[in-house]
């Protein structure tokens, strides 16, 4: 910076002066431009000369001038350079201004985008899930600025699916929510969530527990399960051997779908879900019975494809491919004049019993469980690969109950099968 004298000019010294450039000390200079005069700090870093501006004459006084080129100085003494300090705080200055204007859908749409580029999602469903429900079901809050967004605009959305379609309704909170929360932490909203639920839009609408019941899927009665069974042991088709499978090991559609042969180890009779492909995100073991075996040996495989259950071109199954044979048994059974495959505690709009689906399989299994068998209620909900007990529980329970449900698979079976 040298040791010149600082503070040379005064305001009357430049207004009466006419020279192209002026020096005040300390590198600081008033040099004349077209038709205007312009501050400049003159500086050296790493060796090499530098020069600032600091702002017009008419906008930037002598006083102000002085206390930018003294800010400048003081970076320097750290060792930054203040030319590429001014770059760094301008950028981040006009992200800031970008996100400031970004709108609810603008900005749920980046968060979306950022959760699949980090692979927090093991499928394109759950993306899809989350496209459909942030543009269609929100579609009143994307033109929103999102710090403007409060209660009422939530409840506006909600409002519609809330009892109606719940498990939408419920999706769709919780989404909006957590958009909401990441948009706070990066200081474009302040103060409570308006899409909280507790202590906040549980005042307002009805527990999603007293509603739950008009929501679950259709499930036939365990004591019709092995009837059942037995006329689907005389469907063809791969779609009913995934079915059958489905059945047996109480598995979810879609891990049965997807299911790979190198998931598969027969001779342990075991069925090794990876964590990619469970709803929990954690490895899942399955204890096959003797009659989950027997299918799998039975099921031919091709060539060049891993797939256990695989569709006729080749992909995986589709869920309704599944559905459809429940659709197709239920038809038969009533076109012969005998009782449906049916739920009867689950009515449709027009009064009557809705068909059984495949997930609620799942339940006939539970049902029977904790009905008929002898086998203790966390015993099943592990083989549903629920979490059992709460988090401290968890925490000291290391085992997944594999021997033990073994037992519980091949009584499942057997039950199945029309044992006791």
């Amino acid at each position: 910076m040298g040791s010149h004298t600082r503070n040379v000019l005064t305001v009357k010294k430049i207004s009466s002066s006419n020279a192209k450039k002026l020096r005040d000390g300390g590198g600081l200079w008033l040099v004349a431009k077209g038709a205007g005069r312009y501050w400049i700090l003159d500086y050296r870093f790493g060796g090499k000369r530098r020069e600032m501006g600091l702002g017009p004459l008419h906008t930037v006084g002598l006083a102000d001038a002085r206390e930018k080129a003294g800010g400048a100085r003081d970076l320097l003494k750290k060792g930054v350079d203040p030319v590429e300090h001014k770059r760094g705080a301008a950028i981040i200055e006009a992200a800031k201004a970008e996100m400031a204007v970004k709108n609810f859908g603008d900005y749920a749409d980046a968060y979306i985008d950022d959760a699949v580029k980090a692979g927090r999602w093991r499928g394109a469903k759950t993306e899809a899930g989350w496209r459909n429900t942030l543009t269609n079901h929100a579609a009143p809050l994307r033109p929103k600025a999102i710090d403007d967004i409060g209660v009422q605009d939530v409840l506006s959305v909600l409002r519609p699916l809330w009892g109606e379609k719940q498990e939408t309704a419920e999706k769709l909170r919780e989404r909006i929510e957590r958009v909401l929360d990441s948009a706070k932490v990066e200081g474009l909203r302040s103060g409570e969530n308006p899409a909280a639920w507790r202590g906040n839009l549980e005042h307002v609408l009805h527990k999603p527990d007293a509603l739950a019941g008009a929501n679950n899927h259709p499930a036939l009665p365990y004591s019709r399960a092995p009837g059942f069974m037995k006329k689907l042991l005389g469907v063809d088709g791969m779609g009913a051997r995934a079915l059958e499978f489905t059945i047996l090991t109480a598995a979810r559609s879609g891990e049965v779908r997807g299911a790979q042969w190198d998931e598969i180890e027969l001779a342990a009779a075991m069925w090794i879900i990876p964590a990619k492909r469970t709803k929990s995100g954690k490895e899942h073991r399955v204890a096959l019975s003797d009659a989950s075996v027997r299918l799998l040996k039975a099921t031919p495989r091709f060539e060049d494809n891993k797939l256990v259950f695989p569709a006729m071109r080749g992909g995986e199954l589709s869920d309704m491919t599944l559905a459809a044979v429940i659709k197709r048994m239920d038809a038969a059974e009533r076109k012969a004049g005998r009782e449906g495959w049916i739920d009867p505690k689950q009515l449709d709009d027009d009064g009557k019993p809705k068909v059984a689906t495949v997930h609620g399989f799942r339940s006939t299994f539970r049902d029977w469980a904790k009905e008929i068998s002898d086998h203790p209620r966390e015993l099943a909900e592990m083989a549903l690969a629920h979490a059992v007990g709460d988090a401290t529980e968890r925490a000291y329970s290391r085992g997944d109950g594999l021997e033990k449900r073994r037992q519980l698979a091949a009584n499942w079976a057997n039950y199945c099968s029309g044992g006791n």
